[in-house]
């Protein structure tokens, strides 16, 4: 969710359909109930400049029929392409770029010492949008892991939003995804396109290899069994209420190991919210329990 972000959107003057009071609560309600995405009235013109192209594709003519295809779906194809609309999904490669180098440089390593005989790393990218994040964690990882042939990094990567998946799966992105890398990341790690995709990268198969992705909806029940050495939940936890992020923590300490790492975005913090963790600093923190 760095994928279930949402974000403001300007404009006024006419519409071409009529949105109402009881259209937005109808959709915002119901977003929040499957998602525990808040939309408060000022991401109001966001939601209808989104979903008004949903109208014109289901060639609709109101936003009642538009709530009435919403209640006949059920949870079902629609409603997965009203998540799709209202999220947006800002991310890039080595964002907040400290993360990274605290991973290689310090996290790592040291979950390495706490487990010599240690044969796999586990690591959990929430919210991952289109892959910028996994596949840095990734190339990170690759770069870390590379003087231990022994230890086996996974990564897994899930978002709520089909279509950034369906993106990220692919790892191809345009060359302006990759400009201000270091020239030695571009040649290691990425293949430049040739013809018609001479304006395109493609991470290497190393990269890829190490990422499963799969959806997810964190508000939902979590498949994976086992625990992780790291996750990543980046931007996405300011987007919900406190309880909802108490509960969120929580059950992420529940999925780390112990004396586990948990990174969240620069604008995020636990504080006064779960007592399980404590912070490192640069908005890192460690499972105490």
């Amino acid at each position: 969710m760095s994928s279930v972000r949402t974000a403001a959107m300007g404009g006024g003057g006419d519409r071409e359909f009529p949105f109402s009071d009881k259209h937005f609560d109808y959709i915002r309600n119901i977003v929040t109930d499957h998602a525990a995405i808040r939309l408060p009235d000022n991401k109001r013109q966001m939601v209808y400049g989104r979903l008004v192209r949903r109208l014109r594709e289901l060639n609709l003519n109101s936003f009642d029929e538009y709530l009435q295809v919403l209640e006949e779906d059920n949870g079902g194809p629609e409603f997965v392409n009203l998540i799709n609309a209202i999220t947006t999904n800002l991310t890039s490669f080595f964002r907040e770029n400290h993360h990274f180098e605290l991973l290689r440089g310090r996290y790592v390593p040291e979950i390495l010492s706490r487990h010599p005989g240690k044969r796999d790393l586990k690591v959990w990218s929430a919210g991952c949008s289109t892959g910028e994040e996994p596949y840095s964690i990734s190339i990170t990882l690759n770069e870390t892991l590379a003087a231990k042939p022994g230890v086996a990094a996974k990564v897994l990567a899930t978002d709520i939003d089909t279509k950034v998946l369906e993106t990220a799966a692919t790892g191809v992105y345009k060359q302006d995804r990759v400009n201000g890398l270091p020239d030695n990341v571009l040649r290691r790690w990425f293949q430049r396109g040739r013809g018609d995709n001479a304006d395109k990268v493609r991470v290497r198969p190393e990269v890829r290899n190490l990422i499963t992705f799969r959806q997810l909806n964190l508000m939902q029940s979590w498949p994976m069994r086992g625990r992780f050495d790291i996750i990543f939940c980046r931007n996405v936890v300011i987007y919900f209420d406190k309880p909802t992020q108490a509960k969120l923590f929580n059950r992420y300490a529940d999925q780390l190991e112990d004396g586990g790492y948990l990174f969240l975005g620069h604008s995020e913090t636990m504080h006064n919210l779960c007592d399980r963790f404590t912070l490192l600093g640069n908005t890192v923190y460690q499972k105490v329990r």
